[in-house]
């Protein structure tokens, strides 16, 4: 390692902040703004430079996704010897095939980038903070209420530790927290009580997310070691997506469907 690489030998010896990707994805989602900003206020030989950088750039992105769209193929048949009498005009007629080449590499990473899967339920009732958060007061400051009471159901891990009443901002009632899942395998037709890993993506809102409120349309990961599903190289398969498909706050349970 170089002498000079102080941040990589600081994440090797004490890991990386517990915000590090979410630091990350917001920095890459600035970046086109910041591009923007920047075309629009250098001057002189930055400037040229500056545009025949982005000019590559993106003359190297239309080449990849042209190369990885659909299109059709014209291939050329096998030689076959035809049965019967051929007329004159079919006789220098070569047979073309006409296929669909699809190769969607780049399509699939663009998927993955953007957290799109197909899932059971592709569109759910967006849910405002009214309708998630209570407002609370207490203290001695009534008219300022800055704390929040979460109505709906929740997920926290074992080691989670409350923070002292006067630092909390966002209170997760005990009687709304649930550790554990009745998921649905859609292909052995089978419900498990499963135990929550945690909330992976909560369609609302980030916060939601972070918070770890589950409702309807929430993709949550569940421990499926139990079942004892294995991979193509024999290792068991310990976490596992699923979609919730009910209100947990309204039925006193938490149902989802396994992505498979």
């Amino acid at each position: 390692m170089p002498q000079n690489e102080h941040i990589e030998l600081f994440q090797k010896r004490h890991g990386k902040r517990f915000d590090h990707d979410e630091v990350q994805r917001k920095k890459a989602a600035r970046q086109p703004k910041k591009e923007a900003k920047m075309a629009q206020k250098l001057l002189g030989i930055k400037a040229k430079l500056f545009a025949e950088k982005r000019r590559k750039e993106k003359i190297q992105m239309k080449k990849a996704i042209k190369a990885h769209q659909e299109k059709l193929a014209k291939k050329k048949k096998p030689e076959e010897v035809p049965e019967g009498a051929v007329p004159s005009y079919l006789l220098d007629r070569e047979g073309q095939s006409r296929a669909k080449v699809l190769s969607n590499m780049v399509k699939q990473k663009r998927k993955e980038k953007a957290g799109k899967w197909t899932v059971p339920l592709p569109k759910v009732r967006a849910q405002s903070d009214a309708e998630v958060f209570r407002e609370l007061k207490s203290g001695k400051r009534q008219k300022k209420s800055w704390k929040r009471l979460v109505t709906k159901v929740t997920f926290v891990g074992d080691n989670f530790t409350r923070k002292p009443p006067k630092y909390e901002r966002f209170i997760r009632p005990m009687g709304l927290r649930f550790n554990k899942a009745h998921v649905t395998h859609p292909e052995l037709k089978a419900t498990f009580c499963l135990p929550i890993i945690g909330v992976k993506k909560n369609p609302n809102s980030v916060m939601y997310t972070t918070l770890g409120v589950i409702t309807k349309g929430t993709i949550i990961e569940v421990n499926i070691s139990e079942l004892g599903l294995v991979t193509q190289t024999g290792k068991v398969v310990w976490g596992k997506y699923a979609q919730v498909t009910n209100n947990p706050e309204n039925d006193g349970c938490i149902n989802a469907l396994l992505l498979v």
